[in-house]
């Protein structure tokens, strides 16, 4: 959640500042801020809603030139979205701005301790507490790092602070405890963030940030220290993309952008993961191939749009390898206390690295003496470094929050887990593991295929729109009960609809009850080829759901003519192994929720209520 930024250099901070803000308000966009050091002072300006609000009062009040400076796009926790709850918030002093990514647990226990001191707040959020404390440690030595170091001793639960003091208009500083922050190193100017989406058009160089860590930037350069006070050093990295990856490059929407990006995203997903022998290879392994013939039990942990990645593994694992293999939520894992042990193998997937509730369902799982392989699109985030194996997505940068090529890389990604269990495990031979590798391969053209031929789907999506529908059901068997999810899920987030997603069968335990006269059911049905059982299931639940009144659109492999003799429209897609038909028959579907969406007048590059990365449980 929340995007923030802080700059010091030689060019003018409210334009750095802005410019990283544009780049991250896919992270929350509640409300936004900035707070610039000029003349002795802070000068401060801040507005709820979008950050179209802030640049608007700029641009009629622009503030004084300042070289140092920080901001913040905001998805709200603490406090409902308003100018006074919108960061910065400043010390009692008015001599410290800070801005935060997270939530402070014991805010309630620090408020009432300033309180009783006689300070008095101006918001409704736990934001302020830091900023106070962190104003009444500075006031001791003027010693921003000093002060932050013992603020940030005081502090419970999960956060990114950056600061700033108005008689020092040279530096930031930064402090991380399980949310996000990197470091951007340019010629004589430093960036911190928690993306490096916010500093791209000015440096590739970057530095990734240890838990419980400090850092500072100035004019002389970067300095990181432990919440201990103990100096260290950061990990230096480069970013292996440029700006135009950030950049809508001629489409009218970021989703749209990267609904087309997903052929090249897969396709360099897939990209030099065959070492010369066959065998497949992952990013960062530190476990032995001993280590993955121990495993017998497979978990699957992940959040929304990942989780249905993960179910769809889930059947790649069990009939690749024969290990029993379970998906679960992230947020409810470690609450059920799941039985793990050193031969479980925690699956972990997660975009950003840095989701919450992925990442305490990791914690956890370690500490039951787990191993973890993590599926991640960001180099060097949380979940990653604390995984004992790392496949990175490579998909890019991802800024539209409803995902796209994040889920068709995830499941890519995942595929190759699978093939690489089976093939340690000597459950495959090398030809039948050459075989599927084959078929991925292959992905990317036919994913391609399928977006050259969505017209059909945006007047289908357009009809809907004029017709008023309300409800939207989705159904499939097999692989296509999670991509039905996933459907009703995009819908749901672009369009504010009711989408339900059902495993096909279960329409007659109780969901076809839904089902009235003209009521749009979108089926996802497997190839006639390689599950004839389970295409002719769910032909029946079509019957099923006509007999009723809907209306079918039916997602199926070209060629299908039973189907096409029972839906009343037909996306087609191209042959495909039915584990592998995710990776296409999801994308006409994010296309029909897109273009639904854009006919209802909806923003599908920043949904309501939505945040990409969410980094509180």
């Amino acid at each position: 959640m929340c995007g923030i930024v802080g700059y010091v250099g030689r060019r003018g901070a409210v334009d750095v500042v802005l410019d990283g803000l544009r780049r991250l308000e896919y992270r929350g966009y509640d409300s936004a801020g900035v707070a610039l050091v000029h003349g002795g002072g802070l000068e401060v300006d801040k507005r709820a809603g979008k950050l179209a609000n802030l640049e608007a009062a700029l641009a009629d009040h622009p503030l004084p030139e300042s070289f140092c400076g920080i901001g913040h796009t905001r998805w709200a926790t603490h406090g409902v979205p308003s100018d006074r709850n919108a960061h910065p918030h400043r010390s009692s002093d008015e001599r410290i701005a800070l801005i935060h990514n997270g939530i402070i647990e014991n805010f309630g226990q620090l408020r009432a301790e300033l309180e009783g001191e006689g300070i008095e707040f101006s918001s409704d959020t736990d934001t302020e507490v830091a900023a106070h404390l962190l104003g009444r440690e500075y006031a001791v030595d003027g010693d921003l790092t000093e002060a932050m170091t013992r603020v940030c001793a005081r502090l419970e639960g999960a956060f990114t602070l950056l600061a700033v003091a108005a008689d020092d208009p040279d530096t930031v500083v930064g402090a991380r405890r399980n949310s996000p922050l990197v470091v951007g190193l340019g010629e004589d100017e430093y960036f911190l963030a928690s993306d490096v989406a916010a500093f791209i058009a000015y440096t590739t160089e970057a530095i990734e940030l240890g838990q419980d860590q400090i850092v500072t930037i100035g004019r002389e350069g970067v300095s990181i220290r432990g919440f201990d006070g103990v100096a260290c050093e950061g990990k230096h990295f480069s970013v292996d993309w440029d700006i135009a990856a950030a950049e809508k490059g001629g489409f009218e929407t970021f989703m749209r952008k990267e609904i087309h990006e997903q052929p090249a995203a897969v396709a360099d997903t897939l990209r030099g993961r065959i070492d010369e022998t066959g065998q497949i290879v992952l990013d960062e392994v530190r476990m032995s191939d001993q280590d993955f013939r121990d495993v017998d039990k497979v978990f699957i942990i992940a959040c929304g749009t990942s989780y249905h990645a993960g179910m769809v593994t889930k059947y790649a694992i069990e009939h690749w390898t024969r290990i029993p293999c379970e998906v679960e939520l992230a947020s409810e894992f470690r609450y059920r206390d799941p039985v793990l042990d050193r031969s479980t193998l925690v699956i972990a997937i997660s975009q950003s690295g840095e989701t919450m509730d992925t990442l305490m369902a990791v914690r956890h799982a370690k500490d039951q003496k787990a191993r973890v392989l993590s599926i991640s699109n960001t180099v060097g985030s949380t979940i990653p470094r604390e995984s004992d194996a790392v496949l990175y997505t490579r998909a890019g940068i991802e800024v539209a929050v409803a995902s796209t090529k994040a889920f068709l890389t995830q499941l890519a990604a995942c595929y190759l887990v699978g093939l690489h269990l089976a093939q340690v495990r000597g459950i495959k031979y090398a030809d039948e593991v050459s075989a599927v590798l084959d078929e991925l391969v292959a992905a990317p053209g036919k994913i391609a295929k399928v977006i050259e031929h969505l017209d059909p789907v945006r007047q289908m999506a357009r009809d809907c729109a004029a017709a008023g529908t309300d409800r939207v059901l989705f159904i499939g068997r097999h692989v296509g009960y999670p991509v039905a999810l996933e459907g009703a899920l995009k819908l749901k987030e672009l369009a504010y609809l009711h989408a339900e997603g059902f495993a096909a069968g279960e329409l007659k335990h109780g969901p076809i009850s839904l089902i009235e006269d003209g009521t749009p059911v979108i089926a996802i049905v497997p190839s006639p080829r390689g599950r004839s059982l389970l295409h002719d299931k769910i032909i029946s639940n079509i019957q099923e759901v006509k007999a009723r009144g809907a209306k079918v659109i039916a997602v199926c492999e070209e060629g299908d003519r039973i189907t096409s003799a029972h839906a009343d429209l037909v996306i087609e897609t191209p042959a495909s192994p039915t584990l592998l038909a995710p990776l296409l028959t999801a994308v006409p579907l994010q296309e029909f929720a897109a273009e639904l969406a854009t006919a209802l007048g909806r923003d599908i590059d920043q949904p309501r209520n939505l945040a990409k990365s969410v980094t509180v449980e």
